[in-house]
């Protein structure tokens, strides 16, 4: 699935779409839009313009959009839900995500765009679980998750009584930390995913803190975030790479979550 590590890899790739005229904007599926963005509003909004920068926060890819003369127009922003993937000029970064066919067929195009130089920009999502919007509600995003501080962290798990992995996962507060990610660096911070926020000491908040930051740079250099130590080991019946230990399998937050019983506490 597509968390901060595969979209950093899209904002790279975006770098290719810059300073190129948008010819045309196909956005075939309604519900794709998200937040009223209509597919007459992406044509106004696009056709005739150009993307001067590239950006990323948490999970979404975020193009600021210029007119002819270089003047802001607004921002259009990419989310790549769990099979998301970006293709500029037919190429893309990532070769396989978990959760998505290690192919890619036209019908699962959601959205693109075409430039005046020939070259294209699309989006493809088997699952259909991400979204294109239009000035995107940046604001409710949370702290970036690959430099949060050990202030900031504190701060998001203080006086919550959600469980640990459910608050991690929460993008109003930490942005673009996902479902594989979370369970590998819980796994190597020795943390039960059940336990409350709040309920991490000092010491265990600097671990956590370590950990988050070590996880995310480990499995960035390795290409992505389903190569984590912990990640062979995601399937029933399956034991602790570490101990040995029969794995956990448990839904906390809405989300199937492995964890080892004997250190994980």
């Amino acid at each position: 699935m597509p968390e901060l590590i595969e979209v950093e890899l899209y904002r790279q790739l975006a770098e290719g779409a810059l300073d190129r005229t948008i010819a045309a904007v196909d956005a075939p599926d309604a519900w794709y839009l998200k937040r009223g963005t209509t597919a007459e509003e992406l044509h106004s909004a696009l056709e005739g313009r150009s993307f001067a920068r590239a950006r990323r926060t948490g999970k979404w890819l975020l193009l600021d959009i210029v007119g002819d003369g270089g003047e802001p127009s607004g921002v259009l922003g990419l989310h790549f839900g769990m099979s998301g993937r970006l293709l500029i000029d037919d190429t893309g970064p990532i070769e396989r995500l978990e959760y998505a066919p290690d192919r890619s067929e036209a019908k699962w195009d959601r959205f693109a765009l075409g430039f005046d130089d020939g070259g294209d920009l699309r989006m493809q999502d088997p699952r259909r679980l991400g979204a294109v919007e239009l000035d995107p509600d940046e604001a409710s995003l949370g702290t970036e998750a690959s430099t949060i501080t050990p202030a900031q962290l504190r701060s998001v798990l203080a006086r919550s009584h959600a469980p640990l992995k459910a608050r991690l996962l929460d993008q109003n507060h930490i942005a673009g930390i996902g479902n594989l990610l979370v369970d590998e660096m819980l796994w190597r911070a020795g943390l039960d995913p059940a336990r409350e926020a709040s309920s991490l000491s000092p010491a265990e908040l600097r671990r956590l803190h370590r950990h988050l930051r070590t996880t995310i740079a480990e499995l960035t250099a390795r290409g992505g975030s389903h190569t984590g130590d912990l990640h062979q080991a995601r399937v029933r019946g399956s034991t602790c790479p570490k101990d040995g230990t029969p794995l956990e399998r448990r839904t906390i937050g809405g989300r199937t979550t492995y964890s080892c019983p004997r250190h994980q506490h």
